[in-house]
């Protein structure tokens, strides 16, 4: 099955900007159990309930909160939610670059991988060789939709992957817990007993070959699922269908000449760290953002 874009934009750093296009790197291979109804095999939907009465209520007399102590709450209108969202500008926009390994796996959330559009193909080349030599990864920020998100963008073989990252105040922190101190003497580790455990490492090492390893539980279910398909114990449920939603491309321009000019503002401007300007040269033009509602979840009491 042909991977299905999920947005358009470019990368941006410099002066330069890589036209890409945004694909899914993951899929959830877990188990989904709909409700239905089983006196007519119908979906089962969510309703919307007041948790009070136990009666459900119309959509017109619902309102989003925020509960700022317990039981109390700041209502807020749609006008001034959507006044709150971020700009979305279509473009991810790299704002330094740190050493590999530099990043916690604790901040890693949800890789996408990137791949060009139009005539993209040298200058995303280019920038994922560069930073496979420097060992280092971008740190972004980019808009999907309507939320901000903190991202990193990996090289890995051939593709750049952009891994969302969690926030810093989405990290909780280990002082919370009650662990062993750092080093081997906090907990009297003996010589004796490191080289053991580091003889069972070494007869346990392997190299990383993810079929092996498999959710047996599903397997287990689905193997069930079979069955009943050929007993002929299957009912029929017709699902919605998904809306693709396409962007236009994006052209080059000098390659060379923009690195130039990139170089050039940075030794003026103190540094690459500086962020460039909002009207900047481009390499490409960028499609317009697409506009989308954004789901607040309601906070109940």
């Amino acid at each position: 099955m042909a991977s299905r874009v999920l947005w358009k934009g470019a990368i941006s750093f410099g002066l330069v900007h890589i036209p890409v296009a945004l694909h899914t790197a993951t899929s959830e291979k877990g188990l989904d159990f709909d409700w239905l109804d089983k006196r007519s095999m119908d979906p089962v939907g969510y309703k919307r309930i007041n948790k009070k009465t136990g009666k459900e209520i119309d959509k017109d007399d619902i309102v989003k909160g925020i509960a700022y102590e317990n039981n109390h709450y700041v209502v807020l209108s749609d006008e001034e939610i959507k006044a709150a969202y971020p700009k979305t500008t279509q473009t991810i926009a790299i704002e330094g670059f740190v050493k590999a390994g530099e990043i916690p796996f604790v901040y890693l959330d949800r890789p996408y991988y990137l791949a060009p559009v139009g005539k993209g193909d040298k200058v995303y080349a280019l920038l994922r060789e560069t930073l496979l030599k420097t060992q280092r990864v971008g740190v972004a920020r980019v808009v999907i939709q309507t939320k901000q998100h903190l991202a990193a963008l990996i090289p890995s073989g051939p593709a750049l992957i952009l891994n969302l990252l969690r926030w810093g105040d989405a990290i909780r922190p280990w002082t919370e817990l009650d662990l062993p101190a750092a080093g081997t003497k906090g907990v009297g580790l003996s010589e004796r007993e490191l080289k053991m455990a580091e003889q069972l490492v070494d007869d346990m090492a392997m190299k990383w070959d993810p079929e092996r390893f498999h959710d047996e539980f599903t397997e287990q279910v689905m193997a069930l699922v079979q069955q009943k398909v050929k007993a002929g114990q299957t009912e029929t449920v017709v699902q919605p269908e998904a809306v693709e939603v396409k962007a236009p491309g994006a052209d080059i321009i000098d390659l060379t000449e923009l690195l130039q000019r990139s170089l050039r503002r940075g030794s003026a401007g103190g540094g690459s760290g500086e962020r460039a300007p909002q009207h900047r040269a481009a390499a490409s033009r960028q499609p317009k953002a697409a506009t989308a509602r954004a789901k607040v979840k309601r906070h109940a009491a």
